[in-house]
């Protein structure tokens, strides 16, 4: 079911919120012990919320999409009163004053928040492995991991138990989950989306964005949680439009990309073959598929790990005399960062600049750009190498190696299910597009799910 549907029948009074709820709370509870997906559920401030909402639609106030629909929050948003643990030993007993701006918009926009998700601890990694919370399992094969950081919100969308949880991407940490739990996510533009009251772990580099099971229910919350925040610096003073692609998308006139390098290099055959798989279908929805050349993904994937170790090691610097409370993964990544010179810095933020007018540059030739999403389906629980054509590579690397340099050029870019591995896994692609594109994103992604149907594989749970 997606959120349009669950909307037209609480509108029907064929289901209700509460009904709606409990029935996602139900899923939760069920899954949890294999899943390990949440670190906080909330039953009864969920129910309450539920009911609140079917009295008012009763009264005839319908706040919008959302109104009603079971939605979860990574560990890293801010919640009034609730416990915000950021999946570290340093905060499992921070309760915070105040909501994040994304909790407010969720909610007024009528979404009931049954859950906090697990994550990789600080949000600083890619399994999902918390030393302190336990492993998060990926819904498809519990050996697996359910890629990271924002895994338990990958998890409980890909088990299909809520119908969007929160996430968030420094280096992937959306996309990533989403391509390893066969769902959809958005890592929009710098500035979309407010960053008031969510626990940072980067100055520059974080993203705010949902997970969800479908393109247009991924564009509804998108909807829901943009707009300009005078409280975040980072915001962007840029309208919001209509980012939710109506029925029978035609693509005519769009020029999809298709790169010739780098993001099909050192790839498994099963995830190349099923991205390539989409062209004809962008082609039969009107699109116009074009070679191109990208600039140097693996310089700016050099340049973004340089940012993000300084930048985060300078987050957590008032944390870090303490390094029992960090897993052993996170305290390495931190020492490193704080090994960095302030030179490389500077020059890393300069070469930024210059990936970004190369990439604005190849943007003015086509509309968006298709890659995959992740090069390998989802790696097995504490496998540091994986095998990729025959050559061995660290896990994080290959995982992050196609989403991380997408966060450094600040452009939005959307994960979608495009298949399954001969082992039953998801495979994902990615989408590219233009700064405050995420329309553009949507409509593309929404034109593959209308003639496809890898959004409605579940896995067996």
């Amino acid at each position: 079911m997606t959120i349009q549907q669950a909307g037209n029948l609480q509108s029907a009074k064929k289901i209700s919120a509460t009904e709606l709820t409990r029935t996602a709370l139900d899923s939760i509870r069920r899954l949890e012990p294999k899943l390990n997906a949440y670190i906080t559920i909330l039953d009864e401030r969920a129910m309450e919320a539920a009911a609140r909402l079917d009295a008012e639609r009763a009264r005839g106030h319908v706040r919008g999409p959302l109104h009603g629909i079971p939605v979860a929050l990574k560990d890293v948003y801010c919640t009034k009163g609730i416990r915000t643990t950021v999946g570290s030993a340093l905060f499992k007993d921070h309760v915070p004053e105040i909501d994040s701006a994304v909790t407010e918009k969720l909610e007024a926009a009528g979404a009931v928040i049954v859950g906090k998700t697990g994550m990789h601890e600080l949000a600083y990694g890619v399994t999902s492995n918390n030393p302190h919370f336990g492993t998060i399992r990926n819904p498809w094969n519990l050996d697996c991991i359910p890629g990271g950081s924002s895994g338990g919100s990958g998890a409980t969308v890909g088990a299909r138990s809520v119908f969007m949880a929160m996430g968030s991407d420094t280096g992937g940490s959306i996309r990533i989950p989403a391509a390893y739990c066969g769902c959809v996510g958005i890592k929009p533009t710098t500035g979309r989306a407010s960053r008031y009251g969510v626990m940072p772990l980067d100055f520059t580099l974080d993203h705010m964005g949902p997970l969800a099971g479908s393109v247009r229910d991924a564009a509804i919350c998108m909807q829901a949680i943009s707009g300009f925040d005078a409280r975040d610096d980072s915001s962007a003073r840029v309208p919001v439009p209509e980012m939710v692609p109506a029925t029978n998308v035609s693509l005519a006139g769009v020029r999809v990309g298709l790169p010739e390098n780098f993001y099909f290099e050192r790839v498994d055959p099963e995830v190349s073959r099923a991205v390539e798989a989409l062209v004809p279908v962008l082609q039969g929805a009107g699109a116009e598929v074009v070679p191109v050349r990208v600039p140097d993904i693996a310089a700016i994937n050099a340049t973004g790990r340089v940012i993000l170790m300084s930048e985060a090691s300078a987050c957590m610097s008032r944390y870090l005399g303490d390094r029992l409370k960090f897993g052993a993964d996170i305290m390495a990544l931190f020492d490193q960062g704080r090994l960095i010179a302030a030179t490389d810095y500077v020059n890393a933020q300069r070469l930024r600049r210059v990936f970004q007018r190369e990439w604005a540059d190849l943007l003015t030739k086509v509309d968006c750009v298709l890659t995959p999403c992740a090069p390998i389906g989802a790696p097995k629980i504490g496998e540091l190498e994986v095998e990729i054509a025959g050559q061995k590579e660290d896990t994080r690397l290959a995982t992050t190696r196609f989403v991380r340099a997408i966060n450094v050029l600040s452009l939005p870019a959307l994960a979608l299910p495009c298949g399954l591995t001969s082992g039953r896994m998801p495979v994902s692609a990615q989408l590219i597009g233009r700064p405050f594109d995420e329309p553009l994103l949507f409509r593309v992604g929404a034109a593959i799910e209308d003639t496809t149907d890898f959004h409605r594989a579940k896995p067996d749970l």
